[in-house]
């Protein structure tokens, strides 16, 4: 089995390093989709023998279907550049690498991608409670493409199955980068939102909106069990929220006057 990890990057000299080092030992090849950087992620990536291809816009389904495009692996895996894959999930790879075809049928039934458990990290190594279950891993052939500009799903052909080994995932490492990415993707929110025929924004909607996100960041994700860095991380959910559905209105208003 022959394997492409596609990475998309946006201004992640820091990170990317790290990111491609944690998939070397079983890459193929390392694709890295730069979304327009400005700083050295592209150097960087090059530098460390990985194909290195740019696309501007923050329409995530397009930025992982050019990765697709240029892949020529078997199998793809998709890791962003604040993730890290474990050694576990390296060995589980390689293991089902080295089935043969016949092998691969009888055991999976046809499998066409993998789900893998990702454990977040926030404000450094401070470990949230809930474990995420992605498809990232998947038969090429069959892969079809992304759909959505923001929360991108895959659309694929055949059986899921869970792969073990986790993805490791450090984001929201302080609050002005915290802050940033919410200025930047609520924004994104609220147009696709304002595009869906969202109904008008009210009073009432804003407090529905962001205690549905402070309930499953604290409570369904147990968030609590991460004492004080729970409470902030569910607090800037429901912040998160309010700043988008803010735009939302603030959108709809400007619509509503150059409508008159």
């Amino acid at each position: 089995m022959k394997l492409s990890v596609i990475i998309i990057a946006k201004n992640a000299e820091d990170h990317i390093v790290d990111a491609i080092e944690s998939v070397k030992e079983v890459a193929d090849e390392v694709i890295v989709v730069d979304n327009d950087s400005t700083d050295r992620t592209r150097e960087i990536a090059e530098y460390l023998k990985a194909k290195v291809y740019t696309l501007e816009g923050l329409n995530f389904a397009k930025l992982r279907n050019l990765g697709l495009e240029k892949a020529r692996g078997d199998w793809v895996i998709y890791i962003d550049t604040d993730e890290r894959v474990t050694s576990e999930l390296i060995s589980n790879i390689k293991y089902f690498g080295r089935l043969s075809a016949g092998q691969i049928s009888n055991i999976n039934n046809e499998i066409a991608a993998f789900k893998v458990k990702r454990k977040n990290f926030y404000f450094g190594n401070h470990e949230w409670p809930y474990i995420e279950k992605l498809e990232r891993l998947f038969k090429r052939s069959v892969l079809n493409g992304w759909r959505g500009e923001l929360h991108e799903s895959p659309e694929f052909t055949g059986r899921v199955a869970q792969i073990e080994g986790f993805l490791l995932h450090y984001t929201h490492r302080n609050l002005s980068s915290m802050l940033q990415k919410t200025i930047e993707w609520s924004k994104i929110e609220a147009e696709l939102r304002l595009k869906s025929g969202h109904s008008k924004m009210t009073w009432w909607r804003f407090f529905r909106v962001m205690l549905t996100a402070f309930f499953d960041s604290y409570v369904r994700q147990e968030g609590w069990r991460a004492g004080t860095i729970g409470i902030m991380e569910s607090m800037y959910q429901a912040f998160s929220m309010f700043i988008t559905y803010a735009r939302l209105w603030e959108m709809q208003n400007v619509k509503d006057q150059n409508n008159k």
